[in-house]
């Protein structure tokens, strides 16, 4: 398009100069009062005619190397320092030369919209954790300055008072652990280490540890059917553990009174293990899905908690599971419930028995 346009120019261009020429030659005929024979006309037109094409492939090629060499020295302005020309897609197709202008204006544009999104994020981390720590902070300060304003005296006020700030210290505790434990994973500080054990029984020992809580909540957990067969696995077996009772108090927080949280086991092939996490809560729209593994990040806006706990419970199984290099999956509809799904590398009895 550029190269049409380009050449319409240069054939104005020439017209116009040949038009010039022409009157000049008229004129130049009426002031000396010479008459040209037909063979002298007829030269006059083909040089005139030769002229014009001359002018227009002349003017086209000088137009295009201008608007090249312009371009050229933008072009190298906005490319990377560093980077030769050697390696810069810039010929003197024009265009090629303008689907190189584009593509870079186009990657420019989506790197500006994702340092927008990451900002963007970054504020909603930091409001989010200014959030968190600000609620136990100003309940341990409400406590302590009503102790030191003379409720101290009271020996049932105080114990009272020492215990809830002990428990806002509790949460502080939770929410710095948690971020400390997310921030070594995504530093690749925090590596895991990989022993052989049976993911069934890891997860019977975790239903006995979230025995009462569930009691509490009036949910039953458990599997969704008796496992002849153990499962053995090669993962850490405290993050995995970890893992499991992310997930199971998460569906414990948000299930409903008489509700169930069940665990199944699945052989996908002879190399991986499917973990489910299933429940009959509350659910999660499809909009909060692609987030719900960020830290911090609530379903619900009002920024209530139905429990404690950090907020980063999720964020942690996302880490967990992708240092062991597995996939982890989500599947929910609200008032329905919520399915959350991991793979784990699976190793037969034979297999174990030979590597110890």
């Amino acid at each position: 398009m550029l190269r049409i346009k380009n050449f319409r120019v240069a054939l104005r261009l020439s017209a116009i100069l040949v038009i010039f020429l022409t009157l000049m030659l008229s004129i130049f005929f009426l002031v000396i009062d010479l008459q040209p024979d037909a063979k002298i006309l007829t030269l006059l037109i083909f040089l005139l005619f030769f002229f014009f094409i001359s002018s227009v492939f002349l003017i086209h090629y000088r137009i295009e190397r201008f608007i090249l060499n312009k371009i050229k020295g933008i072009y190298n302005d906005l490319s990377p320092s560093g980077v030769s020309m050697s390696q810069q897609i810039v010929q003197s197709d024009m265009e090629v030369l303008r689907q190189s202008v584009q593509k870079f204006a186009d990657d420019k544009k989506l790197e500006i919209e994702s340092l927008k999104e990451k900002e963007d994020y970054r504020k909603e981390f930091i409001g989010n954790i200014s959030h968190e720590l600000k609620t136990p902070l100003f309940t341990i300060q409400g406590y302590v300055l009503t102790l030191l304003e003379g409720a101290v005296e009271d020996k049932k006020v105080r114990e009272k008072y020492l215990k809830r700030t002990a428990k806002g210290v509790e949460r502080l505790i939770y929410v710095v652990k948690d971020l400390d434990l997310i921030t070594q994973f995504e530093s690749g500080i925090k590596t895991i280490e990989r022993t052989y054990f049976d993911v069934k029984q890891l997860i019977e020992n975790v239903f006995d540890l979230l025995e009462m809580q569930a009691v509490k909540n009036k949910i039953s957990i458990g599997l969704d059917r008796e496992y002849s067969q153990s499962f053995i696995v090669f993962a850490d077996e405290e993050r995995i553990q970890q893992v499991l009772t992310n997930l199971i108090v998460n569906s414990l927080k948000y299930g409903v009174k008489n509700g169930k949280t069940e665990v199944s086991l699945e052989e996908l092939n002879k190399d991986k293990i499917l973990v489910k996490v299933s429940d009959n809560g509350e659910g999660v729209a499809d909009e909060h899905l692609p987030r719900i593994f960020e830290r911090f990040y609530r379903v619900d806006k009002s920024g209530n908690r139905k429990a404690g706990g950090s907020g980063l419970g999720l964020s942690i199984v996302k880490h967990i599971i992708e240092a062991h290099q597995e996939k982890l999956l989500v599947e929910s509809i609200p008032g329905v419930g919520s399915e959350f799904s991991f793979t784990l590398q699976r190793v037969t009895k034979e297999e174990k028995f030979n590597e110890d």
